[in-house]
């Protein structure tokens, strides 16, 4: 039986975009600057995030036909290791990786948004709450009926900032997900 191999290590490219990264966030997001952007209740560092999104960091997991950068995970992670370790106020975890894997599943539909979000024209989030365990059912907290979303989700990670919501929700077709 032949068994697979896992690399914990840290690829080349994957060092690099750290670097790259972490250069980015000494530069243009030192501590004093995040300390006075939390005083003065700024939410996110706009001008940051667009440069991030200059970088690919926006678009990892998109695909390159869409402006993305088609990466995987691990390059997803390296970048939320290094925006934690700066305390960035950027919307990576809501756009980049909720939002973006949820419209990245959902299929084709889904290109002009996942386009606008990979290129930083747009932000966005996934509409669960932040408190959902991984694996959980479908999330039913909103419904859909005559083409109008209704219920109440709380904590939602990003969404004071977020230009579009992916809202997953139970309708008479089923479950899905709704841009709004």
């Amino acid at each position: 039986m032949s068994e697979k191999r896992l690399d914990l290590l840290y690829s080349e490219v994957e060092e690099e975009l750290r670097a790259s990264v972490r250069s980015l966030l000494e530069d243009k997001s030192p501590p004093e600057s995040v300390l006075t952007r939390v005083e003065d209740d700024r939410v996110t560092d706009t001008a940051l995030w667009k440069e991030l999104a200059e970088i690919g960091v926006a678009g990892l997991p998109v695909p390159d036909e869409l402006g993305g950068a088609g990466a995987s995970v691990r390059e997803s992670a390296v970048v939320a290791e290094e925006l934690g370790r700066g305390v960035a106020p950027v919307p990576f975890m809501g756009s980049a990786v909720l939002a973006t894997t949820a419209l990245l599943e959902s299929g084709d539909a889904a290109a002009e948004e996942l386009a606008a979000l990979a290129g930083g024209e747009s932000t966005g989030t996934l509409v669960a709450a932040f408190a959902t365990l991984p694996g959980s059912g479908f999330p039913g907290a909103v419904q859909e009926r005559d083409g109008k979303l209704r219920g109440t989700v709380v904590g939602v990670v990003d969404a004071l900032t977020a230009d579009l919501l992916v809202v997953p929700a139970v309708g008479e077709q089923g479950p899905g997900l709704y841009v709004v």
